[in-house]
């Protein structure tokens, strides 16, 4: 968001030296009403709501003989004096939504595996889904059901190296776990590699609608066009050709 206000105040500046004063006006102008429009909460309230609305309420799921929960790495820390690398703050609903789906699969008495995928994009030396399977251990998840991939450095790389874990695994039931913000190009990306998963929110984020512009509000902004941005670079992509090509889960 704030590159393209910059962007609007470049041109501005640009157009007005070459004497365009209207137009530049128009830059600054556009430049001033999307920043209050972000930083006060409007804007980003109205771009989550259609990001998030589809995962607002949590599916029931008709647990079968074989299930895998595949839950998406967003980023670890590294604890400052001890070089312990461990989840950050965004991984927190992620996580607590995968072992409550975990739970619930067991006390159905099926097998239930737990897929944890991410490689270590912050290059903090311990990959996103070790750091997480961790945890999940800790909070009695059984070591044998705990599948990792550990090299996808973004979610179009977490559907891609996910999807043979599954095909081998021979699961009847996927379930997908990520923020609401983020299911729905997460979603996309699995269905491209023939995945079909039922989407489940570990997380739901809210807008402060504030008088005064708001540092949230602008970092929120920020996060719901970075969904939409990624969305319309698949289509884009698809459409060119540039993707790699779909494949069907349990194709050869």
């Amino acid at each position: 968001m704030l590159l393209l206000l910059l962007l609007l105040c470049l041109l501005g500046y640009v157009v007005g030296r070459f004497g365009r004063r209207h137009v530049s006006w128009l830059c600054y102008g556009l430049a001033g009403v999307l920043f209050i429009a972000a930083s006060c909460g409007p804007l980003p309230a109205w771009l989550l709501v259609h990001l998030q609305a589809p995962y607002a309420t949590r599916p029931d799921i008709a647990w079968t003989p074989r299930n895998a929960i595949v839950v998406l790495g967003s980023g670890t820390t590294k604890v400052a004096g001890t070089g312990q690398v461990v989840p950050n703050i965004f991984a927190d609903g992620r996580i607590l939504e995968a072992y409550t789906l975990y739970h619930a699969c067991r006390q159905s008495e099926g097998d239930c595996k737990l897929v944890v995928s991410g490689g270590d994009p912050f290059r903090n030396g311990v990959p996103e889904a070790t750091a997480y399977a961790e945890v999940l251990q800790a909070m009695g998840v059984e070591r044998t059901d705990l599948l990792l991939e550990t090299r996808s450095m973004n979610t179009w790389q977490n559907a891609q190296f996910v999807q043979p874990m599954l095909k081998a695994y021979q699961a009847q039931r996927i379930v997908l776990v990520s923020s609401a913000v983020h299911l729905r190009r997460a979603q996309i990306y699995f269905t491209h590699f023939g995945i079909d998963a039922t989407p489940v929110r570990g997380d739901y984020e809210d807008v402060r609608l504030t008088h005064w512009p708001n540092a949230l509000n602008l970092s929120l902004t920020d996060l719901a066009l970075h969904e939409y941005l990624g969305v319309l670079i698949y289509h884009i992509s698809s459409a060119m050709g540039w993707s790699a090509p779909p494949s069907r889960y349990g194709a050869p």
